[in-house]
């Protein structure tokens, strides 16, 4: 499996907001600089997060982005998908046939199919503030999941 930029890069910036923001606006060129990542593509993902309301921008002198809403609110699953970073283990679209091996359903299909749903709940699970207070993910993942039980 393998995932773009685009939802990494995401994930790397939300996180270096929560960590460097204290409620100020962060500038993408601050965050671009810290990340090693280009302000324009920056821009670009920014226009995504702030339409999906994870960020708010901030005009002027002293302008940039913070978080929309608390860190602890905010799944690691969501910023990926605001990105629209599809994440997909399977040749296929979804649980389709079509694309896989000779118009059938590959031998392995079900397996890579389950793992993106676990991969995906594990995602959903994990906060940006778990990231951010370095919290043991796999430890924080099985816990939430058996408060939602």
């Amino acid at each position: 499996m393998k995932m773009s930029t685009k939802g990494r890069y995401a994930v790397m910036a939300m996180i270096d907001i929560a960590t460097h923001s204290g409620g100020e606006p962060v500038s993408l060129a601050e965050i671009a600089e810290r990340q090693d990542i280009s302000q324009e593509y920056l821009e670009q993902l920014f226009g995504k997060l702030r339409k999906a309301k994870l960020v708010e921008s901030a005009r002027g002198p002293g302008g940039g982005y913070r978080l929309a809403c608390d860190m602890g609110m905010i799944p690691v699953a969501k910023i990926i998908a605001a990105v629209d970073e599809e994440l997909q283990f399977t040749r296929c679209d979804g649980d389709a046939v079509e694309g896989c091996v000779k118009g059938e359903r590959c031998n392995a299909h079900d397996l890579w199919s389950s793992l993106g749903r676990q991969m995906m709940a594990f995602l959903s699970s994990i906060t940006l503030e778990d990231v951010v207070e370095k919290r043991n993910l796999a430890l924080a993942a099985t816990i939430k999941q058996t408060k939602d039980r």
